[in-house]
């Protein structure tokens, strides 16, 4: 009968835990898996509408994390690449289940008139919080090119969509994002124009 070697590691050791990983070993695998979980999640959630979008598309994520990690380049980042897998399998997620094609009423917005400075007033989390809002096509641009650091181009290689759509898309998520901002944070801006106002 043949058993599988093992190889040792510690669980500190993130070149160590990758190398059994490689190796299949199971518990190498619950390491990695543990160690990175939140930060995972937490990418998962940016991009998905509710909890169980964001499991579905972290275990395809982690799937496709040991099904590819002998292409990992140990040079770069572990959080880099893991972070480029798991944004791909967001994108896959919403492209398999036509969510990029959904619909909600914010076509008609016309452009607020909101300082770009009020918007750094209100937390991230918060920012955040108001981005899942917007519509899955409109949502996935806006992260990938703020928070995760895409050029619009290679959003628009990513989405198989035409530079010009996506940069379309992407203005039309700013605006709502600011729409949202004032309907949801009035204070901030009412202050923010106050003070404008006694200048």
């Amino acid at each position: 009968m043949f058993f599988r070697k093992k190889s040792p590691f510690s669980d500190d050791d993130l070149e160590g835990v990758i190398q059994a990983c490689l190796l299949e070993d199971q518990r190498a695998q619950r390491v990695l898996f543990q160690q990175f979980f939140s930060y995972a999640k937490s990418i998962c959630l940016r991009y998905s509408s509710n909890g169980d979008e964001a499991e579905e598309i972290l275990n395809e994520g982690f799937f496709k994390v040991f099904k590819n990690l002998q292409q990992y380049d140990t040079q770069l980042p572990f959080k880099a690449w893991l972070r480029t897998i798991m944004v791909n399998s967001a994108i896959s997620y919403f492209r398999k289940n036509q969510k990029f094609h959904s619909e909600i009423g914010y076509e008609s917005i016309a452009e607020p008139a909101l300082e770009e400075g009020i918007v750094e007033q209100i937390a991230a989390e918060e920012i955040l919080e108001l981005v899942q809002q917007l519509r899955p096509i409109y949502r996935s641009i806006f992260l990938m090119h703020v928070v995760d650091g895409y050029q619009l181009r290679e959003i628009a290689d990513q989405l198989n969509l035409k530079e010009g759509t996506v940069r379309s898309h992407f203005a039309r998520a700013r605006v709502i994002l600011q729409q949202l901002v004032m309907e949801s944070y009035p204070h901030v801006v009412q202050r923010n124009w106050g003070n404008t106002s006694l200048q």
